[in-house]
Protein backbone atom coordinates (compact mmCIF):
# COMPACT_ATOMS: atom_id res chain seq x y z
CA UNK A 1 0.00 0.00 0.00
CA UNK A 2 1.48 3.41 -1.05
CA UNK A 3 2.26 5.69 2.14
CA UNK A 4 0.07 9.19 1.43
CA UNK A 5 1.13 12.46 1.65
CA UNK A 6 -0.94 15.26 2.07
CA UNK A 7 0.54 16.49 -1.83
CA UNK A 8 -1.54 13.23 -2.96
CA UNK A 9 -4.71 14.16 -1.72
CA UNK A 10 -6.88 16.73 -4.10
CA UNK A 11 -9.01 19.63 -2.35
CA UNK A 12 -11.87 17.74 -3.48
CA UNK A 13 -11.22 14.83 -1.05
CA UNK A 14 -10.88 17.58 2.01
CA UNK A 15 -14.03 18.95 1.65
CA UNK A 16 -15.51 15.43 1.00
CA UNK A 17 -13.95 14.37 4.78
CA UNK A 18 -15.76 17.99 6.25
CA UNK A 19 -18.83 17.30 4.91
CA UNK A 20 -18.38 13.38 6.29
CA UNK A 21 -17.23 14.50 9.72
CA UNK A 22 -20.23 17.68 10.30
CA UNK A 23 -22.72 15.43 9.19
CA UNK A 24 -23.71 16.45 6.13
CA UNK A 25 -23.65 12.62 4.13
CA UNK A 26 -23.88 9.18 6.21
CA UNK A 27 -20.42 6.64 6.05
CA UNK A 28 -22.02 4.60 3.38
CA UNK A 29 -22.00 7.97 1.59
CA UNK A 30 -18.63 9.03 2.00
CA UNK A 31 -17.16 5.97 1.14
CA UNK A 32 -18.94 5.57 -2.16
CA UNK A 33 -17.58 9.17 -2.84
CA UNK A 34 -14.24 8.72 -1.82
CA UNK A 35 -13.56 5.35 -3.65
CA UNK A 36 -14.31 7.71 -6.94
CA UNK A 37 -10.53 9.65 -5.82
CA UNK A 38 -9.22 5.57 -5.84
CA UNK A 39 -6.95 5.08 -8.96
CA UNK A 40 -4.55 3.10 -9.43
CA UNK A 41 -2.00 2.93 -6.40
CA UNK A 42 -3.96 5.29 -4.53
CA UNK A 43 -6.27 2.78 -3.01
CA UNK A 44 -9.83 3.27 -1.51
CA UNK A 45 -8.05 1.84 1.64
CA UNK A 46 -5.25 3.82 1.90
CA UNK A 47 -7.44 7.00 1.70
CA UNK A 48 -9.26 5.71 4.45
CA UNK A 49 -6.69 5.48 6.82
CA UNK A 50 -5.13 8.75 5.84
CA UNK A 51 -8.11 10.81 6.35
CA UNK A 52 -8.79 8.91 9.43
CA UNK A 53 -7.32 10.60 12.47
CA UNK A 54 -3.95 9.00 14.20
CA UNK A 55 -3.86 9.83 18.08
CA UNK A 56 -0.97 7.08 18.81
CA UNK A 57 1.83 9.03 17.37
CA UNK A 58 0.32 12.45 17.73
CA UNK A 59 0.19 13.51 21.44
CA UNK A 60 2.16 16.11 22.37
CA UNK A 61 2.01 15.99 25.90
CA UNK A 62 1.74 12.26 27.38
CA UNK A 63 -0.55 11.43 30.35
CA UNK A 64 1.74 11.50 32.76
CA UNK A 65 4.05 13.91 32.27
CA UNK A 66 5.83 14.83 35.32
CA UNK A 67 5.27 18.88 34.35
CA UNK A 68 1.51 18.54 35.56
CA UNK A 69 -1.13 16.87 37.26
CA UNK A 70 -3.92 15.93 34.96
CA UNK A 71 -6.72 13.46 36.47
CA UNK A 72 -10.42 13.32 35.40
CA UNK A 73 -13.06 14.89 37.63
CA UNK A 74 -16.84 15.09 37.05
CA UNK A 75 -18.92 18.25 38.19
CA UNK A 76 -22.80 18.96 38.51
CA UNK A 77 -24.56 20.73 34.81
CA UNK A 78 -28.26 20.80 36.31
CA UNK A 79 -29.22 22.44 33.30
CA UNK A 80 -27.27 20.26 31.03
CA UNK A 81 -26.08 16.56 30.93
CA UNK A 82 -26.54 16.38 34.92
CA UNK A 83 -23.23 15.05 35.80
CA UNK A 84 -20.03 15.62 33.26
CA UNK A 85 -16.76 14.17 33.02
CA UNK A 86 -13.86 16.38 32.52
CA UNK A 87 -10.05 16.27 32.23
CA UNK A 88 -8.27 18.85 34.60
CA UNK A 89 -5.00 19.46 34.41
CA UNK A 90 -2.08 21.76 35.85
CA UNK A 91 1.16 22.61 36.34
CA UNK A 92 3.43 20.84 38.80
CA UNK A 93 5.14 22.88 41.98
CA UNK A 94 3.17 26.02 41.55
CA UNK A 95 2.07 27.76 44.70
CA UNK A 96 0.41 30.74 43.37
CA UNK A 97 -3.51 30.47 42.09
CA UNK A 98 -3.49 30.79 38.19
CA UNK A 99 -5.90 31.61 35.21
CA UNK A 100 -8.38 28.85 33.94
CA UNK A 101 -9.23 27.63 30.49
CA UNK A 102 -12.01 26.05 29.63
CA UNK A 103 -10.95 23.68 26.42
CA UNK A 104 -14.29 22.71 24.34
CA UNK A 105 -14.04 19.43 21.96
CA UNK A 106 -15.11 19.29 18.34
CA UNK A 107 -18.26 17.52 17.71
CA UNK A 108 -17.35 13.38 18.56
CA UNK A 109 -16.92 13.83 22.15
CA UNK A 110 -13.63 14.53 24.27
CA UNK A 111 -11.12 12.11 22.15
CA UNK A 112 -7.34 11.90 22.71
CA UNK A 113 -6.36 15.24 20.97
CA UNK A 114 -8.49 17.78 22.68
CA UNK A 115 -7.17 15.86 26.06
CA UNK A 116 -3.83 16.49 24.87
CA UNK A 117 -4.98 20.25 23.95
CA UNK A 118 -5.99 20.96 27.66
CA UNK A 119 -2.16 19.42 28.82
CA UNK A 120 -0.26 21.71 26.23
CA UNK A 121 -2.13 24.85 27.91
CA UNK A 122 -1.41 23.29 31.15
CA UNK A 123 2.27 23.37 30.50
CA UNK A 124 1.65 27.37 29.74
CA UNK A 125 0.53 28.08 33.25
CA UNK A 126 -2.57 27.35 33.00
CA UNK A 127 -5.06 25.14 35.19
CA UNK A 128 -7.37 24.08 32.42
CA UNK A 129 -10.81 21.90 32.17
CA UNK A 130 -11.71 20.09 29.07
CA UNK A 131 -15.38 18.44 29.82
CA UNK A 132 -16.55 15.21 27.72
CA UNK A 133 -20.62 16.75 26.62
CA UNK A 134 -20.50 13.06 25.74
CA UNK A 135 -20.48 11.96 29.40
CA UNK A 136 -24.12 11.47 29.94
CA UNK A 137 -24.64 9.00 27.01
CA UNK A 138 -21.19 7.27 28.26
CA UNK A 139 -18.59 9.43 27.62
CA UNK A 140 -16.33 9.27 24.49
CA UNK A 141 -16.46 6.06 22.90
CA UNK A 142 -13.19 5.51 21.41
CA UNK A 143 -13.49 6.52 18.15
CA UNK A 144 -14.78 9.81 16.35
CA UNK A 145 -17.29 8.28 14.37
CA UNK A 146 -18.74 6.23 17.06
CA UNK A 147 -18.63 9.96 19.19
CA UNK A 148 -20.20 11.94 16.27
CA UNK A 149 -23.05 9.56 16.25
CA UNK A 150 -24.00 10.09 19.96
CA UNK A 151 -22.97 13.36 20.19
CA UNK A 152 -26.26 14.23 17.50
CA UNK A 153 -28.28 12.12 20.32
CA UNK A 154 -28.02 15.44 22.46
CA UNK A 155 -28.78 19.27 21.46
CA UNK A 156 -25.93 21.70 21.57
CA UNK A 157 -27.95 24.25 23.76
CA UNK A 158 -28.01 21.49 26.42
CA UNK A 159 -24.17 20.96 25.83
CA UNK A 160 -23.69 24.59 25.82
CA UNK A 161 -24.98 24.46 29.66
CA UNK A 162 -22.52 21.55 29.93
CA UNK A 163 -19.95 23.97 29.40
CA UNK A 164 -21.15 27.13 31.18
CA UNK A 165 -21.20 24.94 34.33
CA UNK A 166 -17.45 24.07 33.70
CA UNK A 167 -16.50 27.43 33.88
CA UNK A 168 -18.33 27.96 37.32
CA UNK A 169 -16.59 24.47 38.32
CA UNK A 170 -13.14 26.03 37.29
CA UNK A 171 -14.10 29.57 38.70
CA UNK A 172 -14.30 28.40 41.76
CA UNK A 173 -11.29 25.96 41.70
CA UNK A 174 -9.04 26.69 44.95
CA UNK A 175 -6.37 26.71 42.63
CA UNK A 176 -7.34 29.17 40.20
CA UNK A 177 -7.46 32.59 40.37
CA UNK A 178 -10.95 33.24 38.64
CA UNK A 179 -10.11 34.61 35.49
CA UNK A 180 -11.42 32.16 33.05
CA UNK A 181 -11.47 32.52 29.11
CA UNK A 182 -12.35 29.38 26.89
CA UNK A 183 -11.01 27.83 23.50
CA UNK A 184 -13.13 25.88 21.55
CA UNK A 185 -12.57 23.66 18.51
CA UNK A 186 -15.59 23.18 15.72
CA UNK A 187 -18.44 22.61 17.75
CA UNK A 188 -16.37 23.60 20.39
CA UNK A 189 -15.75 27.46 18.41
CA UNK A 190 -19.35 27.45 18.43
CA UNK A 191 -19.73 26.98 22.19
CA UNK A 192 -16.25 29.21 22.79
CA UNK A 193 -18.65 31.84 20.94
CA UNK A 194 -22.21 31.67 23.06
CA UNK A 195 -20.18 31.01 26.27
CA UNK A 196 -19.13 34.66 25.13
CA UNK A 197 -22.92 35.67 25.15
CA UNK A 198 -23.84 33.86 28.07
CA UNK A 199 -21.03 34.55 30.41
CA UNK A 200 -20.62 38.59 30.80
CA UNK A 201 -17.50 37.63 33.10
CA UNK A 202 -16.12 35.74 31.07
CA UNK A 203 -12.20 37.02 30.22
CA UNK A 204 -11.53 36.11 26.98
CA UNK A 205 -13.01 33.45 23.62
CA UNK A 206 -10.45 32.10 21.76
CA UNK A 207 -13.47 30.00 18.72
CA UNK A 208 -11.48 27.91 15.97
CA UNK A 209 -13.26 27.75 13.14
CA UNK A 210 -16.33 27.86 14.90
CA UNK A 211 -19.99 29.05 14.06
CA UNK A 212 -20.99 32.58 15.08
CA UNK A 213 -23.87 33.52 17.18
CA UNK A 214 -26.84 35.17 16.10
CA UNK A 215 -27.19 38.72 15.12
CA UNK A 216 -29.19 39.29 17.97
CA UNK A 217 -27.32 37.41 20.46
CA UNK A 218 -23.79 38.75 19.54
CA UNK A 219 -25.29 42.11 20.82
CA UNK A 220 -24.78 40.68 24.23
CA UNK A 221 -21.16 40.02 24.04
CA UNK A 222 -18.53 42.13 25.91
CA UNK A 223 -15.89 39.40 26.16
CA UNK A 224 -12.46 40.02 24.28
CA UNK A 225 -12.70 37.63 21.08
CA UNK A 226 -9.59 36.14 18.99
CA UNK A 227 -11.31 34.20 15.98
CA UNK A 228 -9.20 31.92 14.02
CA UNK A 229 -10.28 30.81 11.12
CA UNK A 230 -8.98 28.71 7.99
CA UNK A 231 -9.11 30.68 4.54
CA UNK A 232 -10.44 27.44 3.01
CA UNK A 233 -13.24 27.08 5.30
CA UNK A 234 -15.81 28.99 2.87
CA UNK A 235 -18.60 27.21 4.73
CA UNK A 236 -17.56 29.12 8.39
CA UNK A 237 -15.99 31.57 7.26
CA UNK A 238 -19.26 33.75 5.93
CA UNK A 239 -20.44 33.99 8.93
CA UNK A 240 -17.94 36.61 10.00
CA UNK A 241 -18.45 39.85 8.45
CA UNK A 242 -21.78 40.02 10.09
CA UNK A 243 -20.10 38.93 13.41
CA UNK A 244 -17.65 41.53 12.81
CA UNK A 245 -19.87 44.09 12.59
CA UNK A 246 -21.84 44.21 15.46
CA UNK A 247 -18.21 43.76 17.63
CA UNK A 248 -17.36 46.96 15.92
CA UNK A 249 -20.66 48.43 16.17
CA UNK A 250 -20.01 48.04 20.30
CA UNK A 251 -16.66 48.46 20.42
CA UNK A 252 -15.71 44.61 21.86
CA UNK A 253 -12.38 43.64 21.79
CA UNK A 254 -11.94 41.33 18.65
CA UNK A 255 -9.17 40.58 16.41
CA UNK A 256 -9.63 37.63 13.49
CA UNK A 257 -6.74 35.47 11.78
CA UNK A 258 -7.20 34.16 8.45
CA UNK A 259 -5.08 31.21 7.73
CA UNK A 260 -3.68 31.13 4.17
CA UNK A 261 -4.44 27.82 2.36
CA UNK A 262 -5.64 25.76 5.04
CA UNK A 263 -8.31 23.45 5.61
CA UNK A 264 -10.95 23.54 8.81
CA UNK A 265 -9.73 21.10 11.16
CA UNK A 266 -6.39 22.98 10.44
CA UNK A 267 -5.26 23.03 14.28
CA UNK A 268 -5.50 19.29 14.92
CA UNK A 269 -2.02 17.45 14.47
CA UNK A 270 -4.10 14.09 14.36
CA UNK A 271 -5.46 14.55 10.93
CA UNK A 272 -4.20 15.39 7.23
CA UNK A 273 -5.81 19.04 7.66
CA UNK A 274 -3.51 20.08 9.88
CA UNK A 275 -1.19 22.26 8.85
CA UNK A 276 2.02 22.87 11.20
CA UNK A 277 2.71 26.34 10.32
CA UNK A 278 -0.70 27.93 10.84
CA UNK A 279 -1.42 25.58 13.88
CA UNK A 280 1.58 26.71 15.71
CA UNK A 281 1.00 30.60 14.82
CA UNK A 282 -2.22 30.07 16.47
CA UNK A 283 -1.78 28.52 19.03
CA UNK A 284 0.91 31.02 20.31
CA UNK A 285 -1.24 33.72 19.59
CA UNK A 286 -4.00 31.76 21.64
CA UNK A 287 -2.15 31.48 24.96
CA UNK A 288 -0.04 34.90 24.24
CA UNK A 289 -4.46 36.51 23.97
CA UNK A 290 -4.96 34.62 27.17
CA UNK A 291 -1.47 35.37 29.63
CA UNK A 292 -2.76 39.48 28.76
CA UNK A 293 -6.18 38.77 29.47
CA UNK A 294 -6.67 36.18 32.27
CA UNK A 295 -4.31 38.40 34.54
Amino acid sequence: MKQLTKADITQEVFDLYDDYAHNKIERRQFIEKLSLFAVGTLTLPSLLSFMTPNYVDSILIKPGDPRLKSEFITYKSPKGGGTIKGLLSQPTGTTKKLPGIIVVHENRGLNPYIEDVGRRAAVDGFITLAPDALSPLGGYPGNDDAGRELQKKRTREEMLEDFIAAYKYLKSHKDCNGHIGVVGFCFGGWIANMMAVKIPKLCAAVPYYGGQPTAEEAEKINTPIMAQYASLDTRVNEGWPAYEAILKKNKVEHIAYFYEGVNHGFHNNTTPRYDEKAATLSWTRTIDFFKEKLK
